[in-house]
């Protein structure tokens, strides 16, 4: 099933230099949770591409359609299809689009950086997810959403109300895999972390300060939770990003 796509969900796109960025959201989000981001980095002339992924920015139906392959997938062949018209490209990712920046990295060697906001790359702890499987089970579909983790008032990035388990224990799968062979990415990474985050607050990015083969800078937000591309923190997110590209693209 698919339905129509949410108001301001649909993916963004810039063409600029010879430079391509790749921005992913994140498990349940869409594309407005990084459009000011991206169009941060079209303003510094690169060339930006923000996909949706699939089941994403619709219905929670349609994400209970998907699964982690779907999103790998569509990350892999949005970063080829960039990296076809660019000199050089860089990944951003929040959330389980930090996941999926990390599976870029290690599978597409030439990537030329990596930012990593809130990353989501290690699963669930045991308890969790067998208590996870339990629910699945019984015939639990959904539970509450996880989106909109924001400290700014007022401030919404579209998530859906509700959280369908099969999907989170497909990302668990899929992001074992991609923790498991951190130590194959070597490209320079920007890690941008909350001091509070109540989504993936098992976990500050550790994996990738420990595991990483290249070097990590990371930058603490002090007034931001999960989704710190919306929240309090959005401007140093964005000038740290664009200031980390422009360094790994030399310009």
């Amino acid at each position: 099933m698919t339905t129509a796509i949410m108001p301001r969900c649909e993916p963004y796109s810039f063409a600029g230099g010879p430079f391509g960025v790749l921005v992913l959201h994140g498990f349940t989000g869409n594309p407005v949770s990084m459009r000011p981001l991206a169009e941060a980095c079209a303003k510094a002339g690169f060339t930006v591409e923000v996909p949706r992924l699939p089941g994403h920015g619709t219905s929670v139906e349609d994400l209970m359609t998907t699964g982690w392959a779907d999103w790998s997938g569509e990350a892999l062949a949005s970063f080829d299809d960039l990296a076809a018209k660019c000199s050089k490209v860089a990944v951003v990712g929040l959330s389980m689009g930090g996941g999926l920046t990390a599976l870029i990295a290690e599978s597409r060697p030439d990537v030329a950086g990596c930012v990593f906001i809130n990353p989501w790359i290690k699963p669930l702890n045991p308890e969790l997810l067998d208590g996870l499987e339990q629910f699945i089970a019984a015939g639990v579909v959904s539970y509450d959403s996880v989106g909109s983790d924001i400290k700014k008032e007022n401030t919404s990035e579209s998530a859906y109300e509700a959280t369908p388990l099969a999907q989170v224990k497909s990302a668990c799968d899929g992001l074992t895999v991609v923790r498991e062979h951190l130590g194959q990415i070597t490209a320079p990474s920007l890690l941008i972390t909350s001091r509070i985050d109540h989504t993936v607050n098992w976990e500050r990015g550790e994996d990738i300060t420990e595991s990483s083969s290249g070097p990590v800078e990371q930058i603490w937000l002090e007034d931001s939770y999960h989704v710190a591309t919306l929240d309090n923190d959005a401007a140093l997110v964005e000038s740290s990003t664009v200031a980390f590209l422009r360094r790994v693209f030399g310009s």
